[in-house]
């Protein structure tokens, strides 16, 4: 299987991550996760195309406007063909697209930053989840651990088999995702960090912005 890749994307410099899923199809392209498409659609774009790539799902660790701004460009260019992108999200977080997420997403801007203007300029009207997420879902080699705290539908893609968690904005090199956003909750997420924390402390973790770290690595902070 080929290595994945990280792409920096959007205004808030979040991470989106390109994960090959196997080998290829009878087209000649491979199926691939695109986890977090948070911004810049050209550049994911890409980085599929030049490494032989579609996307088979488009995962969606939470729904921060940060995390899913280019998910309907990503969406509309792959939708055109046999192999439509599956879009998936946590439960508790799928108001954050569908055909009534903006209003979702203005209150959330309200609240952080004071206003909604930046969403009303950037806005596009987002694909509904193909796959509503729960704690244990299983999409192809990702067991979903959901992980409230930063938003009340936070998850972590898990692939057991290669120790790669993808934490979104649970779990950072040395800190932690804000729990001040509607849906946030402190409590919550320490008790997602103390679960995270009593995993095998060799698991690379891949979080939604900086650099990868461990469960070893950061557990020692807590």
């Amino acid at each position: 299987m080929q290595a994945h890749e990280k792409i920096v994307v959007g205004d808030l410099e979040a991470n989106c991550w390109v994960v090959p899923l196997g080998d290829s199809l009878p087209h000649g392209l491979s199926p691939a996760a695109v986890i977090d498409p948070g911004g810049d659609p050209s550049e994911i774009i890409r980085c599929l195309d030049r490494r032989g790539l579609y996307p088979k799902y488009i995962l969606l660790t939470h729904g921060h406007f940060d995390h899913i701004a280019a998910l309907p460009d990503i969406y509309r260019r792959y939708s055109g063909g046999e192999q439509k992108p599956l879009v998936a999200i946590g439960r508790e977080d799928a108001m954050y697209i569908g055909p009534a997420s903006l209003d979702v997403h203005r209150e959330s801007f309200t609240v952080a930053a004071g206003s909604p203007f930046y969403i009303d300029q950037f806005w596009q009207p987002m694909p509904e989840a193909d796959i509503v997420l729960d704690e244990g879902s299983k999409v192809d080699i990702f067991t979903v651990l959901h992980l409230p705290g930063h938003s009340s539908g936070s998850v972590a893609f898990f692939d057991e088999e290669n120790k790669r968690l993808y934490s979104g904005d649970t779990l950072f090199r040395a800190g932690i995702g804000r729990t001040d956003l509607p849906g946030g909750d402190w409590n919550a997420m320490q008790k997602s960090l103390s679960r995270l924390f009593r995993m095998d402390g060799g698991i690379k973790v891949y979080p939604g912005h900086g650099d990868a770290t461990s469960i070893g690595q950061e557990a020692q902070f807590y």
